[in-house]
């Protein structure tokens, strides 16, 4: 067999890792004076943006350590039994690569999981042994990203929080069955005990550096999983469900959904086409509303139709405001923070913006206008002082005239 370059393995490992949605995804195109042959360029590799503890977004080098694996998930493009090209880095090569990016400042950290070779521990030891490399030999102080395995001593994975920025488990699928079935060499009750494990180290390290300013760090970014969308039966009140109980029982920072692809040599059980992915986007925008908006989880799930997904041409916000048009309009001049975040057409920026505004004087329509990016899409919903939806919100073909003309990937 002939022996694999650093280059073709970081082809094979870095587009091997895209189906990882724990951090969004993005191309690019920048290339190095040797017209995008060497390590230096980017071409092609994955480039992820994650956000740091202060708000920063950052720029990743998105890469498995290796795409070998032990395990037999029916929808994993890396799983066993799959007829891939495979890989395998070793922990210094993944070091050297990071450093080589950061110092061309293609990047500013590393986002790193693995396909399971050989046990879970060994595994979890060359992703630890990568990190360590990096912190301790090389004094890297960029943003460590380490997807962690449920199966592996509880140790090794707290080693991986000392080192990483931020760590993550996926749950991959939102119910015990849809787990059962396609993954079974997985353990619902395993992943979530890694999942509260780390909970507990995380709060107990901010509890010590509280007292102690030099007590070590532990993933100060926190955790998060990813949820796959589409590859069993689970509807998306299914999946509001899971994510409500995740972000509740262990603190997660984020819950990423990731829509199912059909991949080469797929398992019979899976579904033959993709779920459209304006529906993992709705399912984003339906966590918005739990996590800034002041929706319960209860009533995200009101918005849904009758098979329990979300409706794909309007989002959630403008399908709960349809069920519910016994709670509009409201007065934007004296309904609270809460009402106003409920108002379809109206984000967190907006809503602020009216609450200061009136302050200094009784909104009008055309300052409506100016504060929102689409008073349209407001107006039957609200009363301003000389404006007034009469009608307007009781009218039968309210939903046709709201939705958008074309599809388009739109926050609310």
């Amino acid at each position: 067999m002939t022996q694999q370059t650093l280059q073709q393995k970081l082809e094979i490992l870095a587009d091997a890792a895209k189906y990882d949605a724990s951090c969004a995804s993005s191309g690019t195109s920048k290339k190095n004076s040797l017209g995008g042959k060497g390590i230096g360029s980017t071409e092609g590799m994955g480039i992820c943006h994650a956000y740091a503890p202060d708000g920063r977004c950052i720029s990743l080098l998105k890469v498995l350590l290796t795409n070998h694996c032990i395990f037999d998930c029916h929808y994993c493009i890396n799983r066993k039994s799959s007829n891939v090209a495979r890989a395998r880095f070793t922990p210094q090569e993944v070091a050297d690569l990071t450093l080589n990016f950061y110092r061309r400042n293609y990047i500013e950290g590393l986002f790193l999981s693995s396909g399971i070779i050989k046990s879970s521990n060994h595994t979890m030891e060359q992703l630890v042994e990568t990190a360590r490399i990096l912190r301790e030999e090389y004094d890297f102080r960029g943003y460590i990203h380490l997807k962690t395995i449920p199966e592996a001593d509880p140790e090794l994975i707290h080693q991986a929080g000392l080192y990483a920025d931020r760590v993550s488990i996926n749950v991959e699928l939102p119910t015990t069955s849809g787990l059962t079935r396609l993954a079974p060499d997985k353990d619902e009750r395993q992943i979530e005990g890694a999942m509260d494990n780390t909970k507990a180290r995380i709060t107990q390290a901010k509890d010590e550096r509280k007292r102690f300013k030099h007590a070590p760090r532990f993933a100060p970014a926190g955790q998060s999983t990813q949820m796959i969308v589409g590859a069993d039966s689970a509807s998306d009140a299914d999946i509001m469900g899971k994510a409500s109980r995740l972000y509740g029982s262990f603190g997660l920072r984020r819950v990423y959904y990731s829509a199912f692809s059909p991949i080469p040599d797929a398992s019979a059980v899976l579904p033959l086409q993709r779920p459209p992915l304006m529906r993992e986007h709705r399912l984003y925008q339906s966590d918005w509303l739990m996590r800034f908006y002041g929706f319960a989880p209860k009533e995200v799930q009101q918005a849904t139709e009758a098979d329990g997904n979300l409706p794909l041409d309007i989002d959630p916000k403008l399908a709960w405001a349809l069920k519910f048009r016994e709670s509009f309009p409201v007065d934007v001049n004296r309904a609270t923070k809460e009402q106003l975040l409920r108002v379809p057409g109206l984000g967190t920026t907006s809503v602020a913006r009216i609450l200061a505004a009136r302050r200094h004087r009784t909104l009008r329509l055309d300052d409506v206008a100016k504060l929102t990016q689409s008073v349209s899409k407001v107006r039957p919903f609200i009363v301003t002082v000389d404006w007034r939806p009469t009608t307007l919100t009781d009218r039968a073909d309210l939903r046709a005239l709201l939705a958008p003309k074309q599809e388009q990937l739109e926050l609310f």
